[in-house]
């Protein structure tokens, strides 16, 4: 079954350019900015939007998307409201693919069979669980997919050979390479090493490979995207908006539009 996500990847290598995917916390600061902001991002050159799943412990993510999380949090944002956001999106687009990323505890809470199902009728196209391993696949990856929801899995620099086809097995609609060890935001990738690690993937797998952690500027989104198939920012953006909240809607809006328009200028720049 083909996804959004593969048919956004299949027209990427079409067009000979990688993919611009970029992360936003829904919720953040408030559900009615938070809908404004995903309805901007395809406009501003969005490709793929990762959606965080706002959760009180983010082991893997750095002081922005923690400060987002806490900031959807306050403003009462739940999971279930979560898929209320992606259904309103859906409403005015039905072509840019939407992939929920975070951690298991607040599906557990939920239900997962009943996530998979809301989530599914919402227009969710693909998950990113954080904390679940490919061990865990019965738990949530194999019945997501029976769903036609793809299952997208993280590959680090620690990830060995012996490693990574665990990792790829039942992965569907693309691999995320965490492109350095530590949370999000913490330091800046080396695009040579990325390059290398990328090219190792790519022995073992035929999914598309999209690089994130540590990407915050056009000049390095566009030194990733020369070997990734896609450039992943989320905690630049974020703090865009922590930054701009007290300003109100328009002016966090404008902010990610504008920082957005120009990482994504650069992605699809990046080999030309």
């Amino acid at each position: 079954m083909s996804t959004r996500i593969d048919r956004r990847f299949e027209a990427l290598a079409a067009a000979g350019r990688a993919g611009f995917v970029t992360f936003v916390t829904a919720g953040d600061p408030d559900p009615d900015t938070s809908l404004r902001l995903l309805k901007a991002l395809p406009e501003a050159g969005a490709d793929v939007i990762e959606l965080g799943m706002p959760f009180t412990d983010p082991m893997a993510d750095g002081p922005a998307i923690q400060a987002g999380g806490l900031r959807a949090l306050a403003a009462g944002m739940t999971l279930a409201k979560t898929l209320d956001l992606v259904r309103a999106f859906r409403a005015e687009d039905d072509a840019t693919p939407i992939v929920l990323m975070g951690y298991f505890n607040p599906i557990f809470a939920y239900g997962p069979e009943r996530f998979l199902d809301d989530a599914a009728a919402a227009g969710v196209d693909g998950l990113i669980i954080v904390d679940l391993p490919a061990e865990e696949d019965a738990e949530l990856c194999l019945p997501a997919r029976t769903r036609g929801l793809n299952f997208i899995r993280l590959a680090t620099p620690t990830t060995d050979d012996q490693r990574l086809p665990a990792v790829l097995t039942n992965s569907s609609g693309f691999l995320y390479y965490v492109s350095i060890t530590g949370i999000t935001g913490a330091a800046a990738p080396m695009a040579d090493t990325v390059a290398a690690a990328v090219d190792r993937i790519r022995r073992h797998t035929r999914l598309p490979i999209a690089v994130g952690f540590g990407i915050r500027e056009p000049e390095r989104a566009a030194e990733i995207g020369r070997a990734a198939d896609a450039v992943v920012v989320g905690s630049a953006l974020v703090e865009l908006v922590g930054a701009h909240q007290a300003n109100g809607a328009t002016a966090v809006v404008d902010a990610v539009r504008a920082k957005t328009a120009a990482l994504a200028e650069a992605v699809r720049g990046a080999r030309g």
